[in-house]
């Protein structure tokens, strides 16, 4: 999954029955005292890496869900920029726009939100029925990419057949839900060294880039620009096949 067992990864013992260390040490030294490190509080307090959020960013909020109640709702995360109460916005890919004219964090009304809170908004100028899971509300300046096509790196971990051109799957990228057919196989890449080859078809366990098309344009980022919009996993026949990650948006739809 890519995180190095040497720094990355913290092994702390915790009793759920008797609390030992989830946030104090037992009083009795038998029962704790050959363990020396943190608290599992104690160590996200103070030694877990803190997760960097771009607050001055173009705004950028997944809709997970939407329903109707004396207007539109919409329930989503806030990846990128913030949103005021009064704020004009747009709705992608369909390019709504969008007045927010309520905004709640976490089941409470405020008047603003950032990059990382899960939020509720009251828009208007859509109506209910033309929002789905997987649309992205953006700044009006700062529109995301919606495309049919594009390039993405990725790696096969169970599927026993080859992927060739033509072969169709179901796409999950950030809540939307899309399927995706091979135009093309670019390249084979070595996992150990990264050398590029050509390739007709990938198989289980092979990393490769591959061109993607869809039927229905979506939004989607390159990886390297917003990662929470451009990781995804391909599914077939109810189990993951691959992850990977957008390297590049071929055509923009407009």
């Amino acid at each position: 999954c890519g995180f190095n067992p040497k720094t990355d990864i913290t092994y702390i013992p915790c009793s759920g029955l008797t609390g030992a260390f989830l946030k104090d040490r037992p009083d009795s030294s038998d029962q704790g005292g050959w363990y020396t490190g943190p608290c599992f509080i104690e160590y996200i307090d103070n030694e877990l890496s803190t997760i960097s959020r771009d607050y001055n960013g173009p705004v950028r909020c997944i809709i997970h869900d939407k329903f109707s109640e004396m207007g539109t709702i919409v329930i989503g995360k806030m990846e990128s920029g913030c949103v005021t109460k009064g704020q004009s916005l747009v709705v992608m890919p369909n390019r709504s726009v969008v007045q927010v004219m309520q905004v709640w964090s976490d089941e409470v009304e405020v008047d603003r939100v950032v990059a990382g809170d899960s939020v509720r908004f009251k828009l208007k100028g859509v109506e209910e029925s033309d929002v789905q899971a997987g649309f992205i509300i953006c700044s009006p300046d700062a529109l995301c990419s919606v495309s049919k096509v594009f390039d993405a790196e990725l790696l096969i971990l169970d599927h026993k057949s080859i992927i060739a051109p033509g072969y169709s799957c179901v796409m999950h990228i950030q809540s939307a839900i899309e399927e995706v057919t091979v135009k093309n196989v670019i390249c084979t890449i070595d996992k150990k060294t990264g050398d590029k080859k050509k390739a007709r078809f990938v198989k289980q366990d092979e990393k490769a880039i591959l061109r993607f098309e869809s039927q229905d344009a979506f939004c989607l980022e390159k990886f390297s620009t917003l990662p929470q919009l451009g990781r995804f996993t391909l599914r077939d026949e109810g189990k993951t096949i691959a992850i990977g990650k957008v390297v590049k948006v071929v055509e923009t739809a407009q």
